[in-house]
């Protein structure tokens, strides 16, 4: 690996360090490698508040079926 390939991927990983700590501080509930997955699709050119939109639909749906089987476990 080059010197300079080397200090992009060492860029590459402090950015994901800081993001990951801010995603923390957010309380976002994203882990680093879902975080990772995330910025991945942004930069691929997927619009961020589509994103954003998906995942909190995700959740809601996760919430509705984790409460119907709660429920259903009773």
């Amino acid at each position: 690996m080059s010197t300079r390939e080397a200090d992009r991927v060492s860029s590459a990983q402090q950015t994901l360090d800081i993001l990951n700590d801010i995603s923390q501080l957010l309380n976002t509930g994203l882990d680093k490698e879902t975080l990772a997955t995330c910025i991945s699709m942004i930069e691929s050119g997927v619009n961020p508040e589509a994103l954003a939109a998906v995942i909190q639909e995700l959740r809601r749906e996760r919430a509705t079926l984790d409460a119907q089987a709660s429920s259903n476990a009773r």
